[in-house]
């Protein structure tokens, strides 16, 4: 009778979540004095981060 969408979140989602313990890697080491180890965590966060828009923005779209 009604067909209903799956929401895209069903199978995981966690960008945002890795984004999170990526920022707090990075805010440690950076606290430690390893800078490099800072500077990566920091860009695979906003990896994650970019990421997570680009899919809630296709997912408000359809």
């Amino acid at each position: 009778m009604f067909t209903f969408a799956t929401p895209l979140q069903v199978g995981g989602g966690g960008f945002l979540y890795w984004a999170i313990i990526f920022f707090v890697l990075a805010i440690v080491a950076a606290a430690v004095g390893a800078r490099g180890v800072a500077g990566i965590s920091m860009e695979i966060a906003r990896i994650f981060v970019l990421i997570f828009i680009i899919l809630a923005v296709v997912a408000l779209l359809l």
